[in-house]
């Protein structure tokens, strides 16, 4: 029966279970003075509609918000360094949340089928993506993933059925079996240079997936039926121009329809740094050329 509760500035730890499985409750304020939130301390609390945490919280435990299956929005403060192990899992009426740029590691089924989550970034200081944390995330479109995550866990983002495109930056050198398992929607996957190892059926079941860039100049370490059900016999594979015979002669790289040499990023990334709102990119006769201050260049950065 309880509704709310007021946790006073004289608290500096909430311990686990303290309100577990307290359906009826609404509303919670926490005091300025609270550093711990423990585990499971608001696990099925299933009508709590929103949180929040005061910056003095520097420790949220595993599975603090376990099944909350109302909370809408929570603010996670920048005194925060790490979201635990299931700390938001099956949060199903979670819309949005903010995760500060304080917070290095996502924990392993962090958000696990927080389906009405349609967007979220996770920004620059995370390192670290554990298993599962997005899987069966169904209303996220769009993930880029920061230049600093060095592994995407075990089936990350495995079932986020509406995702269309994903962007994996060169700092990955491991993305986990089943990372993007049942990706349905899943048109386009930009792969990191530095990426060392795919994971078994890491793209498994991505049924729409026409358009794969893999920057890596050595083959990565590839698991079994990486891209099984994937159409790699209509689809394109851009890699590296040096590296373009080698993924042809490659077990799983060689099924796909056409494999492409990706040009050069170095003039293009020169033409781009002014941040000039009058540079466009353009198509002709299938080419891609760059359009800044009415000259006409190559992607290579060569002026024609």
């Amino acid at each position: 029966g309880l509704t709310s509760v007021t946790i006073p500035n004289t608290i500096t730890q909430i311990y686990m279970n303290a309100f577990r499985n307290c359906t009826g409750l609404t509303s919670v304020t926490i005091g300025n003075s609270v550093t711990t939130i423990g585990e499971r301390v608001f696990q099925g609390c299933t009508g709590l509609t929103s949180v929040n945490i005061p910056n003095s919280v520097t420790t949220i435990g595993n599975s603090a918000f376990y099944e909350c299956t109302s909370l809408t929005s929570v603010t996670i403060p920048n005194s925060v360094t790490s979201i635990g192990d299931y700390t938001f899992y099956r949060c199903t009426g979670l819309t949005s949340v903010t995760i500060p740029n304080s917070v290095t590691s996502i924990g392993d089924y962090a958000f696990y089928e927080c389906t009405s989550l349609t967007s979220v970034t996770i920004p620059n200081s995370v390192t670290t993506i554990g298993e599962r944390a997005f899987c069966s995330c169904n209303g996220l479109t769009s993930v880029t993933i920061p230049n600093l995550v060095t592994s995407i866990g075990y089936g990350a983002f495995a079932n986020c059925r509406y995702l269309s495109s994903i962007t994996i930056p060169n700092s990955v050198t491991s993305i986990g079996n089943s990372a993007f398992l049942y990706c349905f929607d899943l048109s386009s996957a930009t792969i990191g240079s530095g990426v060392k190892n795919i994971g078994a059926w890491a793209f498994e079941g991505c049924t729409q997936l026409y358009n794969v860039v893999c920057k890596a100049k050595e083959l990565p370490e590839m698991g079994d039926q990486v891209f099984t059900d994937v159409p790699t016999n209509e689809a394109t594979l851009y890699v590296p121009a040096s590296s373009v015979e080698t993924y042809k002669n490659a077990e799983q790289w060689k099924n796909f329809y056409s494999i492409l040499p990706i040009e050069e990023e170095t003039g293009l990334e020169q033409l781009f740094s002014t941040n000039n709102s009058n540079v466009q990119k353009r198509y002709h006769n299938g080419e891609l050329y760059i359009f800044r201050d009415g000259k006409t260049y190559t992607i290579t950065g060569q002026e024609l």
